[in-house]
């Protein structure tokens, strides 16, 4: 695992009604401070990639669907830069993954329909100065290919 990674199973409460899904508490022991809360979408094939933040957190959640989130650990002082981290997470796997500031990520729809993740930041955009450093999805440095592997 990257360092500065984790991972919480989500509890999911389900009654005749629905269902309810905690994702980030403010009890949680990586938690640390609150920016904001937005969504993304992305519809069936579509990869989002890559980018990292200098100084913001994520929280990813995919809340519909079955997203293919992936890590890279480019900081020149950590322990594990090289690393790759796959999470396959959403309907069939409900995790929350928490994104150290410095690691590029991104995502793929690897379901069917459209999904969407819910991201909690540690901080909020900014809209005048973005805290984010951003490379194309396929071609750059990053050693990772997003094509499905069959076998």
């Amino acid at each position: 695992m990257i360092d500065g990674v984790m991972v919480k199973k989500l509890r999911v409460i389900p009654d005749e009604r629905g269902k309810l899904m905690e994702m980030l508490r403010s009890d949680d022991p990586f938690f640390e401070s609150f920016g904001q809360a937005y969504l993304t979408t992305a519809w069936p094939g579509v990869t989002k990639a890559w980018h990292y933040h200098k100084l913001q957190v994520d929280h990813f959640t995919v809340v519909r669907g079955m997203a293919k989130v992936v890590l890279y650990d480019d900081r020149e002082d950590s322990k594990t830069k090289g690393e790759i981290n796959e999470f396959f997470m959403g309907d069939q796997n409900p995790i929350l993954v928490r994104i150290p500031n410095g690691v590029y990520h991104g995502f793929k729809n690897i379901g069917t329909e459209e999904c969407i993740i819910v991201n909690t930041p540690s901080r909020k955009y900014d809209y005048d100065n973005p805290d984010e450093v951003r490379l194309p999805a396929h071609g750059s440095i990053i050693p990772y290919d997003w094509t499905r592997k069959d076998g």
